[in-house]
């Protein structure tokens, strides 16, 4: 493990809390992460500002993975979970695919339902594929 790995969980939890609240509010992510009395860390503003910039790529991307659910009928965590690590796939090219949605499932499981985890792993393994498509060695 990195010695960033904790920090970078940390930042992704916290990047979810604000897309949350986002979301529940109806106001665009940048939005609230301007409104904050005091800057996150960096990469937790990189997060929240690519889902902001990127919210209708991101949101097509998750919305034809996820085969039979709407965006909307979605649990609220998942929902942004999916938008986080999405962000992160189309962004942060320097983390391991893998590492993403590991974090991604371990945030769903924590923050969501029984079967989010479940849930969050298939749509952003089709995601994955289309964002990083694989590359042969």
């Amino acid at each position: 493990m990195s010695s960033d790995s904790a920090p970078r969980h940390q930042s992704r939890e916290r990047a979810l809390t604000l897309l949350y609240e986002a979301d529940l509010k109806g106001e665009p992510p940048t939005d609230v992460l301007a409104a904050l009395p005091v800057a996150p860390d960096p990469y937790v503003t990189t997060l929240v500002t690519a889902v902001g910039e990127r919210q209708e790529q991101i949101d097509d991307l998750v919305a034809t993975a996820a085969i039979g659910w709407d965006l909307d009928r979605m649990a609220v965590v998942d929902r942004n979970v999916l938008r986080l690590a999405t962000a992160e796939l189309l962004v942060c090219g320097d983390v391991p695919t893998a590492v993403i949605l590991n974090e991604a499932v371990d945030l769903a499981s924590a923050f969501s339902t029984d079967d989010s985890g479940r849930f969050v792993n298939g749509v952003l393994a089709t995601v994955s594929t289309r964002v990083r498509p694989p590359t042969d060695a």
